[in-house]
């Protein structure tokens, strides 16, 4: 596999080239990514020259209806699924909101869900309010000590009467990459549909949803080098199936009939920068010149395999480490790289501790709190968080590994 061009990379997001954060190593990356050039380039060119109703047609318009369809095109092809099955709303849990709304008109009283408590609370909390309507929410538990979930656990909570399953990619406090297609094959077998949460997977490489096989897949773009927007992959099958909840006139378009909400016609736009990026990745590094998922499958890998490699000394230094508790796997093939550690204290003064060093991290619950709880972790203290994606460097790690020493 090639090595990733780190200089390469950086001279992608003008972050790094920002005087007021120089000599400053960013590990929120679970929170938000940097934004990368090309994204920035098209959001500041649709403001600037196409800023204004799309799909009339005068030039300008014409070019701005034509940029939101390409980026809609092109990402979907990068997720291997078709263009009408991605949509775009304000965030990935206002998105999760409005399908629970609309598995709540599907669904009938005595009909079954099962969600996780590993999940952020996005996709859990509006699948757990549909007791109200008379659906049963069953919880597929973590183990206590590991964090894990056990695909032969959820097998014991189906039955005829369930019809969505809810888990996420991976936990962005657990960090470990759950089985998604064997899970989704199980889910399928007893005649449930899948909801997969991957906003903290997708920022470490874009995965093809239409060969892992979930019904929905849900990430969101700030955290995948792009602008603030929730993306959402609703295969066919079901999204026709579903009642529409936006306006009626939108039911015959699947991309909009999830999406209620206006469009943010700029934001939807410069996501097309993301594939632009991807393609840049993809083209500088020797893999393929064309081929959306191909190109997609490449960059994955080329990131993942940097992310692992940084990750596994980090693992190394503080999983055996006296008063600190790792959550999750310490291998680091068998994770993201978000190492949330408890340490029986304040994390959010930890964190503030780990600022004086230089060193941007996170301390708090991180809408996770059912995962904490779970594992025996006070949410009020909170996990330290220190997360990091593919454009970080060996420098940056020697300065993060540096400031933990130094604070713990």
């Amino acid at each position: 596999m090639t090595a990733l061009d780190i200089d390469f990379v950086r001279a992608q997001f003008p972050a790094f080239a920002e005087p007021s954060l120089q000599g400053q190593a960013f590990f929120e990356n679970a929170g938000g990514s940097y934004t990368c050039q090309p994204v920035i380039d098209r959001l500041t060119r649709f403001y600037t020259q196409r800023k204004v109703q799309p799909y009339a047609p005068y030039e300008a318009s014409r070019l701005a209806g034509a940029e939101m369809d390409e980026a809609r095109a092109r990402m979907a092809a990068i997720l291997g699924v078709e263009t009408d099955e991605l949509s775009f709303g304000p965030s990935t849990t206002q998105n999760t909101y409005v399908l629970a709304q609309a598995f709540r008109q599907w669904m009938s009283p005595g009909e079954a869900i099962i969600v996780t408590n590993q999940d952020h609370e996005a996709n859990s909390g509006p699948w757990r309010r549909l007791v109200e309507a008379g659906i049963e929410v069953r919880e597929w538990k973590i183990d206590p000590e590991t964090g894990s979930l056990n695909p032969q656990e959820l097998e014991n909570l189906l039955d005829e009467k369930t019809r969505l399953v809810c888990f996420p990619h991976c936990s962005n406090v657990v960090g470990e990459i759950n089985p998604v297609t064997e899970i989704t094959a199980i889910a399928h077998a007893a005649g449930a549909f899948v909801c997969v949460d991957g906003v903290s997977y997708a920022p470490h490489g874009f995965p093809n949803v239409g060969d892992l096989g979930p019904d929905i897949y849900l990430f969101s773009a700030y955290k995948t080098y792009g602008p603030h927007q929730g993306c959402m992959v609703i295969r066919r099958a079901l999204g026709e199936l579903l009642p529409n909840q936006a306006h009626y006139f939108n039911s015959d378009t699947l991309y909009k009939r999830f999406t209620p909400a206006g469009p943010d016609h700029a934001q939807i736009a410069a996501s097309a920068g993301m594939a632009d990026y991807i393609s840049l990745l993809s083209t500088h590094h020797g893999g393929p010149t064309y081929g959306a998922a191909a190109q997609g499958a490449f960059a994955h890998d080329l990131m993942r395999n940097h992310e692992v490699a940084l990750l596994q000394p980090v693992m190394d230094t503080v999983k055996n480490r006296n008063a600190v508790r790792l959550l999750g796997p310490s291998e680091a093939t068998r994770r993201a790289p978000t190492v949330a550690l408890a340490l029986g204290r304040s994390a959010v003064a930890v964190a503030a501790e780990l600022a004086e060093y230089g060193v941007m991290a996170g301390g708090g619950d991180f809408y996770a709190v059912r995962a904490l709880q779970a594992m025996g972790v006070d949410p009020d203290q909170g996990v330290l968080r220190v997360s990091f994606t593919h454009y970080t460097s060996q420098q940056e790690i020697d300065q993060l590994l540096n400031a933990l020493d130094r604070v713990l």
